[in-house]
């Protein structure tokens, strides 16, 4: 898994992206930009795992290998969100 200061971020396969820029446009927090021709994290920081980078994305250069689960749990102290590896 991909991280950035304890934080998971999307991987973009540079082999897979052609650059068409989808994903730079599909960004709500513009977390992505494009360097030399191919999609790249430029704000990691920025990035709040919407998955639509992922879901435009026609050549599948971009994959989330983490998702996140929102448990309600009756004890407010232990109510947090996991971001956890897909299987």
């Amino acid at each position: 898994m991909t991280y950035f200061n304890d934080r998971p971020i999307p991987m973009i396969d540079p082999q897979r992206c052609d650059g068409c820029g989808l994903c730079v446009r599909a960004c709500p927090t513009k977390a992505l930009g494009l360097q030399d021709g191919k999609a790249v994290v430029a704000n990691p920081l920025a990035c709040e795992y919407s998955g639509l980078c992922e879901a435009v994305c026609p050549t599948q250069a971009i994959t989330r290998p983490f998702e996140i689960v929102i448990a309600s749990i009756e004890n407010e102290e232990e109510n947090a969100s996991q971001i956890r590896q897909k299987s």
